[in-house]
């Protein structure tokens, strides 16, 4: 799935997609709570990667963090700076965070990887790697599933992945596991979290 088809998908729905998912209130405790969580352990800059309406964004700079959300889709980056002012987002994308190298303590990455292409997902790891500081952490938010394989998401196509291939992708690009969450809510997918640090 390229970055233009989910740009446009996204910015032809953006405002009933913030409507909808764009509020700290509207998430799942669970989800509230691992990300707080993962947040107190991180300790320099952090990129909210996909970072969507912005809340999360928002949650963790309260939190204390010094975090720039970053997004493909400007319908996104112009609503999360007007409704969240005191907090950095920009336009880019997962392919290029736009940072030097080993300039990062964390990326937060809550369900934004999953639009991306099972054959393009090594080389969004590895760009989270190259820009992550040894010892930096990251968090990842997906839906779960038996294979890497499609299904229909509500705005554009979305992916499955199983847990211990996800794994395998992190530690192939030098990244330690610490932690593995699930959660099935009846009548909706499996959800799953990752946090892991770079060696």
């Amino acid at each position: 799935m390229s970055d233009h088809h989910v740009r446009m998908a996204y910015g032809s729905r953006a405002a009933e997609y913030i409507s909808l998912l764009g509020n700290q209130e509207q998430m799942h405790h669970q989800d509230r709570r691992l990300i707080l969580g993962w947040g107190e352990q991180v300790a320099g800059p952090v990129i909210d990667a996909g970072c969507g309406p912005g809340h999360w964004t928002e949650l963790l700079r309260q939190q204390g963090l010094d975090i720039t959300g970053i997004d493909i889709v400007a319908e996104f980056v112009a609503s999360a700076n007007r409704r969240f002012p005191e907090t950095t987002y920009r336009l880019s994308s997962l392919r290029s965070l736009g940072v030097p190298d080993g300039s990062l303590a964390g990326v937060l990455a809550w369900y934004s990887l999953i639009h991306i292409h099972p054959s393009d997902m090594p080389l969004v790891i590895a760009e989270f790697a190259r820009a992550i500081k040894t010892g930096g952490r990251v968090l990842l938010g997906f839906f779960e599933g038996d294979s890497p394989r499609s299904f229909d998401h509500a705005v554009i196509t979305g992916f499955y992945w199983p847990i211990e291939e996800m794994k395998r992708l992190l530690e192939q690009a030098g990244f330690q596991v610490e932690g593995i969450d699930r959660r099935h809510d009846p009548g909706s997918r499996s959800h799953a979290a990752i946090s892991c640090i770079l060696r």
